[in-house]
């Protein structure tokens, strides 16, 4: 027994060491799965003398109003007879008190330093452990007094809070719930009965316990409670009988007190049939047994939880990463990884290992050819238009046959109309490789612990873009030029130039100079416009893929890494500053870990010991 109550101690006191008293958060908490007795009642419901009957000795500070405002975590150990008994506190590991007055004291000055002399609550528990031959070994945790009115100097809301921190240890189904009730008060309105039968309403792990027998009426009995037909519960009731006022202010020794109540039981004609179940020395063997057979019972799925977690909190220190290297060479090696890290991503987010890159297909294949499609050509290439620029092309002398000037000039600013898309083309594509730069750094692990080399990759690979934008930018525009600037005579050769000529008759064909002479000529330039469009469909996105995305997968860090290569050693480590939300979660996860661990440790040591 003391072997495995004295292992939950051992791992509750290492909890509460490494941060972990249950609660809300993120990590994984040992503390919930570990089975636990809590002491629940209402202010004035005799729970510190029920405890400090179990003890053997006055330690608990006393006083009007909430006075347990953390919660104790009292573990008792048995020693041999005749030692001399004493106190460690958890926080003050190599202070032995042996004047339990001190302990008193200490309790309340170890809540005030937390809470302050606000009369705050806190869900930071308080250890106390007490090594005496008049105890069993056992742990119990006593929790603030269920209240319905805050005092003077507390917030309203210390009611609804005190509550909640009751329940957040009476909720868990490893918890065994010692509800304390007077017994001159009416079993239906127990602050400790009615929360134990809202969360455990078979009565599984619900000792209750009845104090105050003494102090009821004259003529009246606790026997329907004590014997289960006013409440019953799968473990029956345990009555007590706590020292008067007046024996606390005579300074009367729990020892006399106990022996007071084992005759108070023994020579009631109430009680007498029950007497070997009553007390509170029946009550702490009665306890220990239960707590023991408990943690023997839950020992398993403790220690699968506990290697589950383990490998959880393992897997994310690796995705977290391991401290940087203070060695600047192991920086500089860690620099470049990671850079090369986040050019994998980048790249199969452009080769289609990861979504992102079909968009830049998206834009040859949708965007482009719908931006042909709106320019101008109909308002360009009408006839008042084309006898514009035909004539304005003639000067002061018509053309005599077909007119050559004023063909090149409509084809050379038709053809400038292509410059808008080829541009926005260049444009797009570089917006879906930045698109991509900033996903490729967010979705690489290892870089997400180091925002300023984030920052750092960011900035270098969007100058690299914009770089690669300009040359793309140029070589489209240069597409779109050469067509202008040298249009394909053969096209022309094969067109009619001229209106039909006079008929037998002597009559006249149509005027070389009217409205059909200008449509043929527009008609001809507008089937030569869409030749060329149709070839710049495919050539404009040759230069964006040849520009841009090929030189983004070949070259997209190398200035960076020249810049890199050029810094003094101690400035890498600038580069590797982490973010602080990460520096917070992996010292968390070690400690977490290392409890983890310890818990373990300790479980095998008792495993191994008991095999014996």
């Amino acid at each position: 027994m003391e072997g495995l109550i004295g292992l939950m101690n051992r791992i509750q006191r290492a909890c509460t060491s490494l941060g972990d008293h249950g609660g809300g958060g993120d990590l994984p908490t040992l503390w919930e799965s570990l089975p636990t007795i809590a002491v629940v009642g209402g202010q004035s419901s005799g729970k510190s003398s029920v405890l400090e009957s179990i003890v053997g000795t006055d330690f608990l500070p006393r006083g009007s109003g909430i006075v347990t405002r953390r919660p104790l975590v009292l573990q008792l150990h048995q020693t041999e007879n005749g030692s001399q008994e004493y106190a460690e506190f958890l926080h003050m590991p190599k202070t032995r008190f042996s004047d339990f007055a001190l302990v008193r004291q200490e309790i309340a000055d170890e809540t005030d330093r937390l809470t302050g002399k606000t009369k705050q609550i806190s869900p930071v528990p308080i250890h106390l452990s007490i090594y005496s031959p008049k105890v069993v070994n056992l742990t119990l945790i006593d929790l603030p007094g269920l209240t319905k009115v805050a005092v003077e100097g507390q917030p309203e809301r210390i009611v609804q809070d005190i509550e909640n921190m009751v329940r957040s240890y009476v909720d868990k189904p490893n918890c065994i719930i010692l509800a304390i009730s007077p017994a001159n008060q009416d079993i239906a309105t127990s602050d400790a009965i009615k929360l134990a039968k809202e969360v455990d309403p078979t009565g599984e792990r619900t000792f209750g316990v009845l104090t105050k027998l003494d102090l009821m009426d004259k003529g009246t009995n606790a026997l329907d409670v004590l014997e289960g037909r006013a409440y019953r519960l799968q473990i029956p009731w345990v009555g007590i009988v706590n020292r008067s006022q007046a024996d606390i202010n005579r300074k009367v020794d729990m020892i006399s007190a106990r022996e007071k109540e084992k005759e108070y039981f023994e020579s009631s004609p109430d009680y007498a049939h029950l007497a070997s179940r009553m007390g509170s020395e029946y009550l702490a063997k009665l306890l220990s047994q239960h707590l023991e057979s408990v943690i023997k019972a839950r020992i398993p799925s403790i220690t699968a939880v506990i290697n589950k977690t383990i490998d959880e909190l393992e897997s994310e220190l690796d995705t977290i990463g391991r401290a940087v290297a203070a060695d600047p060479g192991a920086q500089l090696y860690t620099i470049l990884d990671l850079c090369r890290a986040f050019d994998r991503v980048f790249k199969e987010h452009l080769d289609g290992g990861r979504s992102g890159g079909d968009k830049i297909y998206g834009v040859f294949d949708n965007k482009l050819p719908a931006a042909f499609k709106k320019l101008p050509f109909d308002r360009y290439l009408s006839v008042q238009n084309v006898k514009k620029v035909v004539s304005e092309a003639d000067g002061y002398q018509p053309h005599l046959i077909a007119p050559e000037q004023g063909y090149r000039r409509l084809i050379e600013a038709g053809l400038t109309y292509f410059r808008g898309p080829a541009e926005a083309t260049i444009d797009a594509v570089h917006q879906v490789l930045k698109e991509l730069v900033r996903k490729s750094i967010g979705e690489t692990e290892q870089l997400r612990r180091f925002p300023t080399l984030q920052s750092a990759i960011a900035t270098a690979a969007n100058e690299a873009l914009e770089r690669f934008r300009e040359d793309g930018r140029i070589t489209a525009l240069r597409l779109v030029e050469m067509e202008a600037t040298y249009p394909t005579v053969d096209f022309f050769r094969t067109r009619p130039q001229d209106p039909p000529a006079a008929d037998a008759s002597g009559k006249a064909g149509v005027d070389r100079y009217g409205d059909g002479h200008y449509r043929t000529i527009a008609s001809n330039v507008s089937q030569y416009i869409r030749i060329v469009g149709d070839e710049l469909l495919k050539t404009i996105p040759k230069a964006a893929v040849h520009c841009q995305v090929r030189e983004a997968k070949r070259s997209l860090l190398n200035h960076f890494y020249v810049q890199i290569g050029k810094k003094e050693a101690g400035e890498f480590g600038h580069l590797l500053d982490e973010d602080p939300a990460m520096m917070e979660r992996r010292q968390q996860c070690w400690k977490r870990l290392e409890l983890y661990k310890s818990a373990r440790d300790e479980i095998d040591s008792v495993a191994w010991s008991s095999s014996r």
